[in-house]
């Protein structure tokens, strides 16, 4: 019993580890609510790769062929004689977003952790973000690495490129990023027009959203990444943004380290209306009722300890405007409250 306890207490501390350095990697660079349609247009596009449209495959064999080139987010100019046919996602939100642009099914090799969509279970895995197999890599021979460049090892990304390997670091850190990279994949894999309808919808829902007129005041905001140590995150996340774009203010949005760890003194004395935690998994941590002894802060008084799925904000993907959705349901049923 005590080698169980051991082994399901080191997964949890493994998951929870690999969030966190998912966080900051990223920085320094699923159940719907009742009546509401989580899955947004350009995610249904995502879940429909298996089969294309024949209108997309017919663009995508137009570009075929032919020599294709884009500029990764290094500044450096990723050229191929022809589209790729044959690559390695290092990160799993690089799975997902080649999925979005119509490239899952070049996909020879992910990391793990790589769980969405249901299709990038069952591809080779190829190690971790930060600690790569490279004899497995090479037996692949892909045409195409798309690496993480805060997450996977500056020196593995070195290697592979001495290999002689095309690697495209891939690099997100605004709203907007999520968009070029989805179609840089589709430039490098020859599935632009796949790209460009999901693109098109995703950007539709941030206008969407950046237009709607809010009068109120912000609503003050705590986001939890974890309870010990107690780390959150500053204003130069993405997650800080998603907040904004739904009316929020990120009370330690100005905290000069990324993802800061900060004392519940400090929380206190700035007495946030809502706590918004994430956790390791869909299921609401059991550490954000820990709270609850804080009676005194307006979070708890209101009952605003709020949840969202990490997966949902904290990759780089499509389906961070179901987390954005969440987050922006949650703050309006505060502004709504008597």
């Amino acid at each position: 019993m005590a080698s169980t306890c051991l082994a399901g207490c080191a997964r949890r501390l493994q998951l929870a580890a690999y969030i966190i350095a998912l966080i900051l990697s990223a920085a320094a660079a699923h159940p719907a609510a009742a009546g509401l349609n989580l899955q947004t247009p350009a995610e249904q596009s995502l879940t429909e790769q298996t089969e294309p449209d024949l209108s997309a495959a017919v663009s995508d064999a137009k570009t075929t062929g032919r020599a294709v080139s884009v500029t990764d987010y290094r500044g450096q100019q990723i050229r191929l004689s022809r589209p790729a046919t044959r690559i390695l996602a290092l990160s799993p939100h690089i799975v997902e977003n080649a999925f979005s642009a119509g490239a899952g099914k070049y996909l020879v090799g992910v990391v793990e952790y790589a769980d969405y969509p249901e299709q990038a279970i069952s591809i080779e895995r190829v190690g971790s973000n930060n600690l790569l197999n490279m004899e497995r890599i090479v037996s692949l021979q892909p045409d195409l690495i798309i690496a993480w460049g805060s997450g996977n090892k500056q020196r593995s990304i070195a290697q592979l490129e001495q290999l002689g390997f095309s690697v495209y670091v891939d690099e997100p850190k605004t709203l907007e990023d999520i968009a070029r990279s989805i179609t840089d994949i589709g430039v490098l894999a020859g599935t632009l027009p796949h790209a460009e309808t999901a693109v098109a919808a995703y950007r539709q829902q941030l206008i969407k959203l950046g237009s709607m007129p809010d009068k109120e005041p912000p609503i003050s905001v705590f986001y939890q990444v974890w309870n010990e140590p107690l780390q959150t995150l500053n204003g130069e996340h993405l997650i800080s943004q998603a907040i904004s774009l739904c009316g929020g203010i990120n009370i330690f949005a100005q905290e000069q380290v990324i993802a800061p760890v900060v004392s519940i003194e400090s929380v206190l004395a700035r007495d946030p209306q809502v706590v918004l935690a994430s956790g390791v998994s869909a299921q609401r941590p059991p550490w954000l009722d820990e709270w609850l002894q804080w009676r005194q802060m307006r979070a708890v008084k209101s009952g605003h300890l709020f949840h969202v799925p990490p997966d949902l904000v904290q990759r780089h993907t499509l389906r961070l405007m179901q987390g954005i959705e969440i987050i922006c349901r949650q703050l309006s049923s505060v502004k709504n409250k008597p």
